[in-house]
């Protein structure tokens, strides 16, 4: 049986045979880019080239991704939907196009030697049918006709073949490759067909092939890009599953064979926890923090036993491929929620009570009235507390809820739960875009006073100062990083004069590739967690006299001279954990 690793290597030696270079994966944590939270997709750290930015490597590249998706959080112990998984992908950036890629996909898919050898009669094929921003796809239709039977090949609509990362950024018609994984021939010859076989799970899309040519401007298409490029993502985890003929991704050697969906559910968002912890997110309450946190809450909720067990699963499982060591701080969170448990029990015990009728007149939305007679309520203000304040799940409240058959209006909660969303959402949309388009003047500013401000910690407060997480806004920028003591006010009183002292020298930032030995025998600041390919962008900001007083692995972008920036002020200076301090800042 071909392992999961055997299936990683021999993609990325495939495709290196075809004259791409591998590039490691990036980070989770996306630098400076507000669409996600997290990497969810292997074309967001190549954004920037896709859009036609040169790439250190060239024209032609193939990874392995780390990616972490929580919109199918609830489908998460079925046969397929993951928080974590592995994306294998090969990249033209504006070099081969339709007919290199299609033809490339089903070689490694079937040929038995430099690929899987899976069986062609069970593949089946999606393309793009066309809408008012693109035509039919009769191109990729064609070139698919050489390899399967027309029955074999439909057209769908944008909603099933048309792949963009968010609102902005690059995108275009997409063609998808599915495997029937029954075990037997399907009766599939018409689309109606292939859409009832997707839909009850007997063909699964293992292979997604994203030819991107068109650009999307806040939600719509605004036109087409400098150059055509090829984005292709197969999932490791279900490839995996139908090489190893298991039932579900579960049954791989991804996992240990979870058979309860309670278990499924448990060691998924461990996984993704670990990995997490790896790439420098702490559990908290907002921002990436707080996914962090609520997928270990969850896994709580699920689990049995403590989460030392299936940690120990995970780690054993990539322990050739990853190095994860978050146990102490998924212990440490198990332990907190443990007494935050008992403290919103009390909370929800104490505020069972009965309402009259009276008061319910006043409501936005009618309870029950049949449910409001036989059971005591408790407030729609309380159960949003639980789950703002004390961070209750909601299937935790809901069972709390049938142990003392109390009756909770869920819409009143829900209209709350949803203003609260509208706010959390409106508070990150101003985050830095970083590598991605339409960076602002007012962030790339302040991305280039981010750079000034940890060289300036590490030369007035500890040479062995590393940033741990940052946040730039149009108004503020924020950095996380490692001390082991809270700033004085002296300290950052000399951090913001040595910051100014540079700023009104109207000093040089420059960028330059290097080869990844010369830029780390540089001594160039790493992002935290992440591996970096074999030629790397450094950005430098050079005193008068040819000195670098900054040097940072950074995708960009940044003024040309410090004394585009202005007063630089430092807000606040707070600890965020053990160890980690974080500061907000301006510039006036």
């Amino acid at each position: 049986m071909i392992t999961s690793a055997e299936i990683r290597n021999k993609f990325l030696k495939f495709f290196e045979d075809k004259g791409h270079k591998i590039i490691p994966s990036a980070s989770l944590v996306p630098e400076n880019d507000p669409s996600v939270l997290f990497n969810t997709a292997g074309m967001q750290p190549l954004a920037p080239y896709l859009l036609g930015q040169k790439h250190p490597m060239g024209n032609r590249l193939c990874d392995c991704q780390k990616c972490v998706r929580t919109n199918d959080i609830d489908e998460v112990g079925d046969n397929r939907h993951l928080t974590f998984f592995e994306m294998l992908g090969n990249w033209s950036l504006g070099d081969y196009f339709k007919k290199e890629s299609i033809a490339w996909s089903f070689e490694f898919l079937t040929d038995k030697e430099v690929g899987l050898g899976l069986d062609k009669e069970k593949i089946y094929i999606t393309v793009f049918e066309g809408n008012d921003n693109a035509p039919r796809d009769e191109e990729a239709y064609k070139i698919w006709k050489e390899y399967l039977p027309e029955d074999h090949i439909y057209f769908l609509p944008e909603e099933n073949n048309w792949w963009s990362a968010g609102e902005s950024g690059p995108c275009g018609p997409d063609t998808e490759i599915f495997y029937n994984i029954t075990g037997k021939e399907l009766n599939i010859k018409i689309k109606d067909d292939f859409i009832k076989a997707d839909n009850n799970g007997e063909v699964i899309e293992i292979w997604n092939n994203v030819f991107m040519e068109y650009e999307k401007k806040d939600g719509k298409v605004a036109g087409k890009l400098s150059q055509k490029n090829v984005d292709t993502g197969m999932g490791l985890e279900r490839v995996t599953m139908v090489c190893q003929n298991a039932e579900t991704v579960f049954d791989t050697d991804l996992f240990c064979g979870e058979k309860t969906r309670e278990d499924r559910i448990v060691i998924d968002h461990v996984k993704a926890s670990l990995f997490m912890i790896a790439d420098g997110v702490l559990p908290s309450n907002t921002g990436r923090g707080y996914v962090l946190r609520r997928l270990i809450r969850r896994a709580l909720r699920f689990s049995d036993k403590p989460l030392k067990y299936f940690i120990d699963e995970v780690k054993n499982i990539y322990k050739d491929v990853y190095k994860l060591d978050g146990r102490r701080i998924i212990e440490e969170e198990e332990n907190k929620f443990k007494q935050t448990l008992e403290k919103g029990l009390k909370e929800f015990e104490k505020n069972i009570h009965h309402i009259s009728m009276a008061s319910w007149k006043k409501s936005e939305t009618q309870p029950d009235l049949e449910k409001l007679n036989k059971y005591p309520l408790i407030s729609d203000d309380i159960v949003f507390k639980l789950i703002t304040s004390f961070g209750f799940p909601k299937e935790i409240i809901i069972e709390m809820a049938k142990e003392k058959s109390v009756y909770i209006d869920w819409d009143k909660v829900d209209i709350l739960l949803n203003k609260h969303q509208k706010l959390s959402k409106t508070a990150s949309a101003g985050m830095f875009r970083g590598g991605l388009a339409n960076h602002s003047e007012k962030t790339t500013k302040l991305h280039t006073a981010h750079h000034l401000l940890l060289a300036a910690l590490q030369n007035i407060v500890d040479k062995n100062i590393k940033q741990r997480g940052s946040n730039i806004t149009e108004d503020r920028l924020r950095m996380d990083f490692l001390c082991d003591h809270k700033l004085t006010d002296e300290e950052k009183r000399k951090v913001e004069e040595w910051v100014n002292d540079k700023i009104k020298r109207g000093l040089k930032i420059i960028r330059k590739e290097l080869p990844l030995v010369e830029a780390e025998k540089l001594g160039a600041e790493m992002e935290f967690g992440s591996k970096y390919p074999e030629i790397v962008s450094i950005y430098f900001i050079e005193d008068e006299n040819g000195n670098f007083i900054s040097k940072e692995f950074c995708g960009g972008p940044h003024v040309l001279n410090t004394k585009e920036l202005g007063h630089f002020k430092i807000q606040k200076e707070e600890a965020i954990s053990a160890g980690i301090r974080r500061i907000k800042a301006v510039l006036e």
